[in-house]
């Protein structure tokens, strides 16, 4: 039985007029990232990534563009000390590119991880300690002034050491559980650390302020946030930073408000994995900015290489819906939003328009190495005729009249709905050329000469019905009338030709091959189709008739 009463308020709101963040609508600019997929995404998984896996999935982090990369806690973690040093010792961190290790607020532990850093180019040391009420009292048992002093002692250390190894260092001092502390008291201790560091103009200092649990409704965060960015000491020397995690399912929404509230930096993982529900997505973030016009910094030209490397490396799965990633993203299967999808990417190619602005899909699939045909039109039951349409315009050339595609529409439909799957571009055009396309039955056309008679057009054509060979001549007044009014008088079947459409499909000259539709209406009013093709336009309007009669006489 489920008993809401347990539970109340755990977070600490700040004062209502830190909300200037609400007045900006959109982010100016992308952040610094920091990728910690290799410790947060790392240490979340059932079976931790071996060191091979770790340095083929370094790889990924360095073609995605990552400038900071958290690799670990050395001091504590034998394996993330092997990885960091098989980093160094076999040069792999590219000169742009900075590491980023963890370590408590611990001396034994700092000591060690500066000597586990000898030798790298770039480093920041990242020290932290917990000041939530919580830990303070359930699991410390510390008074807030001895907390505050564990962090700068901390700082004290760590700039001690700066100066006794070799190496260009940087520090970032997190307050662990930011979400779960009063604000002013983490404050306190972050103004408390900055002392010790002094930053100054080139020696910036990274205040990383984790949502260590999501407590609170985004818009808490963001102006917790902004309450430390406007009173936080040597504001212009500090780089403040997010490390958002997704207990409430809003790590997005967090980052996204917290960087209208001032915040500069984000660390988060590819496709959101971390510990519990996950840190934040960087692939979100990042193609959200991209959606507003802003270069993230991050390439995810190639996204499915990215999504493969992330499921083999770590074992997990990209879910089908996940933002951008997601298999299914882009997948219209309505009937309506495919047709919309159809039209507005026609629009598109036909007035030669730069800026993206499609019906249903926020990004250009394109833009992450997705193709329309796989990715956005996908047919099955609920499917309708633009979006079939549209597949076998673009992948094949057919610009079928409109009641033949709802017609096409309604067999694919009935065929994915019988054997209960989806249907591909291929399997549409099987169903299209089975059923429409330069059919041949009981009676096909064997021969055929035009001779002109003043308006009128005559024909001598040879017709093989049941396997005679007729010959019939008849008029008409064009080289497809005569030849359907040939048809009729061999046959004594009526019918009304009520649609012809044709079009070249490819080629030049001579080599092009045209295509054509015909719509047959019966005595009893019902239409029938077919389709034809070939180098010869008449040739072609013939098939798709002769299709068209076997299919209504069938």
């Amino acid at each position: 039985m489920m008993d809401a009463s347990k539970y109340g308020i755990s977070y600490f709101p700040v004062d209502k007029t830190y909300n200037k963040w609400a007045a900006r609508d959109h982010i100016e600019k992308a952040p610094v990232w920091c990728s910690v997929d290799m410790r947060d995404g790392n240490q979340s998984l059932i079976v931790p990534m071996s060191l091979n896996e770790k340095l083929e999935f370094w790889k990924v982090l360095i073609d995605v563009g990552f400038k900071e990369i958290e690799v670990g806690f050395p001091a504590a973690s034998e394996t993330e000390y092997e990885f960091l040093r098989a980093l160094i010792d076999q040069k792999l961190i590219p000169d742009d590119v900075t590491i980023q290790v963890l370590t408590q607020c611990r001396e034994h532990i700092i000591r060690k991880t500066f000597e586990a850093c000898a030798g790298a180019p770039n480093t920041i040391i990242h020290f932290y300690n917990s000041l939530s009420k919580v830990q303070r009292e359930q699991v410390f048992d510390k008074s807030k002034e001895e907390i505050k002093a564990l962090a700068a002692n901390g700082a004290k250390l760590v700039k001690t050491l700066s100066s006794e190894y070799s190496g260009n260092f940087r520090f970032e001092y997190s307050p662990e559980s930011f979400t779960g502390t009063e604000p002013e008291y983490a404050l306190e201790v972050c103004n408390a650390v900055l002392d010790v560091l002094g930053p100054d103009e080139k020696n910036k200092v990274i205040i990383n302020l984790p949502a260590t649990v999501e407590l609170s409704m985004p818009h808490v965060y963001a102006s917790q946030i902004e309450y430390m960015s406007e009173n936080l000491k040597y504001r212009d020397h500090v780089i403040l930073s997010l490390h958002p995690h997704n207990d409430r399912g809003t790590g997005v929404a967090d980052t996204e408000l917290a960087l209208l509230a001032g915040a500069e930096r984000v660390e988060g993982t590819l496709f959101g994995n971390g510990e519990r529900t996950g840190n934040v997505d960087i692939v979100t973030l990042a193609l959200n900015l991209y959606s507003h016009g802003i270069d993230p910094g991050l390439d995810f030209s190639d996204m499915d290489r990215i999504k493969d490397e992330f499921e083999k490396c770590m074992r997990m799965r990209v879910y089908e819906r996940m933002p951008y990633a997601g298999e299914l993203v882009f997948a219209a299967f309505s009937g309506s939003h495919q047709d919309a999808i159809a039209k507005g990417l026609n629009y598109r190619t036909k007035n030669n328009l730069h800026r993206w602005n499609v019906p249903y899909i926020p990004i250009d699939p394109a833009d992450i190495g997705r193709t329309y045909d796989a990715d956005i039109i996908r047919v099955n039951s609920q499917s309708g005729k633009g979006g079939i349409g549209y597949i076998l315009e673009n992948n094949f050339g057919f610009t079928l009249p409109s009641k033949m595609r709802e017609e096409l529409s309604f067999l694919c439909k009935g065929i994915s709905d019988r054997e209960h799957r989806e249907l591909g571009s291929q399997d549409i055009l099987s169903i299209f050329t089975e059923n429409y396309l330069n059919i041949k039955g009981y009676i096909s056309i064997t021969d055929y000469e035009f001779m002109p008679t003043g308006k009128d057009m005559k024909i001598y054509i040879s017709f093989m019905k049941d396997n005679v060979e007729t010959v019939i001549e008849a008029e008409g007044n064009g080289h497809l009338s005569a030849i359907s009014n040939a048809l009729k008088k061999l046959t004594g079947r009526k019918y009304i030709l009520q649609v012809f459409t044709q079009h070249s499909m490819q080629g030049q000259g001579s080599q092009s091959v045209a295509a054509s539709y015909i719509g047959l209406e019966s005595p009893e009013g019902k239409m029938f189709w077919g389709a034809g093709t070939d180098t010869d336009v008449i040739k072609a309007s013939a098939n798709a008739l002769i299709g068209a009669f076997i299919r209504m006489t069938r």
